[in-house]
């Protein structure tokens, strides 16, 4: 039987017993309805994962007893933010969710001209909640030891601003001929996908002008939803853990 694998935010010492934080018990208490006894592996962002047998189990509190740990080698060595776009749907979630499978470090939505989708206030923080556990259920499920940050949703001109510090600066824009193939290897990545409509002829400039390089990945026009999977994809590929 596979063992359940689960993100607390509490903090994790092997031989000591630890009460988990409200959403990783109510995962584990109401929806696996796990029972004391039962054998868990919890992580906690600090690299390792926690073998763990839970001693209490109620449907809002569970506390287990922490038995071994073991450093989690899944992180990449490059760091790449994504700047992606809102879309409307399930389409946000599968970007969060297939980001983090292939190694996304920071998430940050961007509204753009042609967005779908305008969120502010308690609707921009439920949606922001969302998303955030959509990263950790899937860091849970491929094993990573650091579930990505999702930021608040930035402007272009934000983003812009925001991604000054990554050595290489990507904008996707399938009407050039630059590849990815042909740049030097960087430490981390920004990357800025635009949505369904793509970026304005506008905001690919303002995009330019701030350092980032319009790279297309193919002949292909890829959704907005598909384009930063392909995008990490060959990033992971060329400069860090895929294929290695």
């Amino acid at each position: 039987m596979r063992i359940p694998r689960i993100f607390t935010d509490s903090p994790l010492s092997v031989g000591s017993q630890c009460e988990l934080d409200e959403n990783a018990a109510n995962h584990v208490g109401r929806v696996l309805r796990m029972q004391p006894g039962q054998e868990l592996r919890l992580f906690n962002n600090d690299g390792h994962d926690y073998r763990a047998t839970i001693t209490q189990a109620g449907k809002k509190n569970v506390t287990v007893e922490l038995l071994s740990s073991e450093q989690v080698l899944t992180e990449s060595p490059l760091n790449i933010t994504l700047g992606q776009t809102l879309s409307k749907g399930d389409r946000m979630d599968y970007a969060v969710q297939k980001a983090v499978e292939m190694g996304v470090t920071t998430i940050v939505p961007l509204s753009t001209q042609r967005s779908d989708v305008k969120l502010k206030g308690d609707r921009e923080e439920k949606r922001l909640r969302h998303w955030q556990q959509v990263a950790i259920s899937a860091a849970e499920q491929c094993g990573r030891a650091k579930v990505p940050d999702i930021l608040p949703v930035m402007s272009v001109q934000e983003w812009l601003e925001y991604s000054q510090a990554c050595d290489l600066r990507l904008v996707l824009h399938h009407r050039t001929e630059q590849s990815l193939n042909t740049l030097a290897k960087p430490s981390n990545v920004a990357l800025m996908i635009g949505p369904e409509g793509g970026l304005t002829a506008d905001e690919i400039v303002q995009a330019e002008q701030s350092g980032f390089l319009p790279v297309a990945l193919g002949p292909r026009v890829l959704r907005t939803e598909t384009a930063p999977v392909a995008a990490m994809a060959l990033c992971q590929w060329l400069w860090g853990d895929i294929g290695r």
